[in-house]
């Protein structure tokens, strides 16, 4: 029987051909590219590593923050788990591509012990044309003197979709850092009404053809009144004025946001799966 030789540790010297990986699923890719392309791929800079296996790289996974498995087959996977099982986890969730998350947590179940939640089924959904739905008007990018009013709406968007508070460890200044910065950038969206956050969302991951959408959310006492299709579309609006994709997922249990999302346009282009951790 014939054995997929093991993942190995990528640097820039391989560039190229993760470039090449990246630029063949640029949707599904965005999270890692958005780095790659800034950064390169040595790990003191990309902050965390990408292995790949086979010369022509048939299978390509990065380990951060995020384990991320991003191209292969089945025995790309296990030389993908084998790399994992060396060292205790780290990460905090192991996100992509159903056909290939949900391979490599059962590989990794045994040694890694039970997740918080597993999210099997999270369409990925895109669009490259203008919005089908009008865009908020009222919502514009977020200004630095803005953050002492966006960062509560940030919170309860986290604790809403992760079930956890990003302030648990080291007080919320990790999590402050990640938010200032996504506003510098100008990837943070808002509306106001009264001084008050009624709908915020982010760019969560910027490469030079992608931007994915992330962190929708609206105020409860504003939900129902369409705030966040219209300010989705606004975002959208923004990407693909820039010449971008513009991407998210969301749980296939959720209905109301999908119906939501495909009245702005978005259409379901592959399943993403996500274990938290």
């Amino acid at each position: 029987m014939l054995r997929t030789a093991g993942a190995r540790l990528l640097d820039d010297r391989d560039r190229s051909r993760v470039r090449g990986v990246l630029d063949a699923d640029p949707v599904a890719t965005c999270m890692v590219a958005s780095r790659v392309e800034t950064v390169g791929v040595e790990p003191w800079r990309l902050g965390g590593e990408l292995w790949g296996v086979g010369g022509r790289l048939d299978g390509l996974c990065f380990s951060g923050a995020n384990l991320v498995p991003l191209r292969g087959e089945r025995a790309a996977v296990r030389s993908f788990a084998e790399r994992a099982r060396r060292h205790r986890r780290t990460c905090s969730s192991l996100v992509g591509r159903r056909e290939l998350v949900l391979p490599l947590w059962e590989e990794l179940t045994e040694h890694w012990g039970a997740a918080r939640e597993v999210r099997p089924d999270q369409p990925l959904m895109a669009t490259d044309s203008n919005p089908s739905c009008r865009p908020d008007p009222a919502v514009r990018q977020a200004r630095p003197d803005d953050m002492e009013r966006y960062l509560p709406a940030a919170i309860a968007m986290f604790l809403e979709e992760v079930g956890v508070d990003p302030r648990v460890g080291d007080g919320g200044a990790g999590y402050r850092a990640r938010v200032a910065e996504l506003i510098s950038s100008g990837r943070a969206f808002v509306r106001f009404e009264n001084g008050e956050v009624v709908f915020k969302a982010e760019v969560g991951a910027l490469s030079t053809r992608v931007g994915q959408i992330q962190g929708v959310w609206v105020h409860p006492e504003w939900r129902g009144r369409g705030l966040g299709q219209a300010g989705t579309a606004a975002v959208v609006d923004h990407l693909v004025r820039a010449g971008r994709i513009a991407s998210l997922y969301v749980n296939a249990f959720n209905s109301p946001a999908r119906a939501a999302y495909a009245r702005v346009g978005f259409q379901q282009v592959a399943s993403f799966a996500t274990v938290l951790f």
